[in-house]
């Protein structure tokens, strides 16, 4: 028997736009032949899958079912694909747990902690030859926060939000001058903010994902901006970034990265697949840590699905691997 497979896509925040473009590629991927696919659309205001005569079916959230044309539709497993809130910071994960149904995803406890971008550097802080920025964590935005930057950091300055993706409230802060203004745009998206300073170097991003109980690192992606760096224009304008996969460095690096991705992914006790994003400080080989993505983007030209392409695996057995492996959880 086919498994059924609810495909979860939507979510409350602006992200949403990119889950629907990730969830329409997963969709037209999943193997037919082995998953009854069920495409659930999650809004602040309801959750509902649109069935065949294109009527809402709104899902009964008491135990996460649908009624379809008389049918009661329950799932073997969920497929989240939610950029953000609630499908990225554990809401959900715990939601499935309380119903005993497996997800794709890091469990309610990593997701919960990887969206917080301080707790997580501080975990993944003591990594063998991984760096971490000097930074200040603000949860108020005051001038006495001014005078502790600016005693604590060097510029130039990232500041952004300390929730959330998509680079979405951030900014580069080149003179001191510019920093309230910063701190304001990223207190606009969220109640803590992380200002960290700036490493020059060459970006690159990897995927890690769990298969058969084992930790596998996708080629590596390198990241070239025209724009000062990799913020949401970057990231979903075509033409600003050109992005580099399999990146063009020598072995040595490419088996460094590999093996600091994959102690991240253990140490953040991480499943399914997430992509972790690497600066390489300029003049020095050293990978200085920015942040892990733990429900990273899905569309056709999104770097996990073109790093995946790079092995020569499909989109359809790569998806399969992470739907069974949720399964053997």
């Amino acid at each position: 028997m086919k498994k059924k497979v609810a495909l979860l896509a939507g979510g409350y925040t602006g992200e949403s736009v990119v889950s629907l473009n990730s969830a329409k590629q997963i969709e037209a991927s999943l193997d037919t032949e082995r998953y009854e696919v069920y495409k659930i659309i999650v809004t602040p205001e309801e959750w509902y899958f649109t069935d065949t005569q294109n009527e809402k079916v709104p899902v009964n959230r008491a135990d996460f079912s649908l009624d379809v044309q008389g049918e009661r539709i329950k799932f073997d497993v969920v497929f989240i694909i939610i950029h953000g809130s609630p499908g990225e910071d554990g809401k959900l994960q715990s939601y499935f747990d309380l119903l005993n149904i497996p997800y794709t995803t890091c469990d309610a406890t990593t997701s919960a902690l990887t969206m917080n971008k301080a707790y997580t550097k501080a975990v993944v802080n003591g990594i063998d030859s991984l760096h971490i920025a000097n930074s200040v964590q603000l949860f108020e935005n005051d001038a006495e926060q001014l005078e502790k930057i600016k005693m604590k950091l060097q510029l130039p300055l990232f500041v952004k939000p300390n929730n959330g993706g998509s680079s979405i409230g951030m900014s580069k802060v080149n003179a001191w001058e510019e920093l309230a203004s910063a701190l304001d745009k990223a207190f606009a998206e969220d109640t803590q903010i992380l200002v960290e300073e700036f490493i020059e170097g060459r970006e690159f991003t990897v995927g890690i994902y769990k298969a058969a109980g084992e930790v596998h690192v996708l080629p590596i992606t390198e990241i070239k901006s025209s724009k000062e760096f990799f913020d949401y224009e970057a990231k979903y304008t075509k033409g600003v970034t050109e992005e580099i996969t399999p990146a063009q460095i020598d072995d040595g690096l490419t088996a460094k990265v590999g093996k600091i991705a994959q102690e991240i992914f253990v140490k953040l006790n991480c499943r399914g697949v997430v992509r972790v994003d690497f600066i390489v400080q300029k003049n020095t080989e050293n990978f200085y840590f920015i942040e892990i993505n733990t429900v990273p983007g899905q569309s056709e030209n999104s770097l996990i699905p073109q790093q995946v392409r790079a092995t020569g695996q499909s989109m359809k057995s790569f998806y399969s691997l992470l739907i069974e492996e949720a399964l053997a959880e």
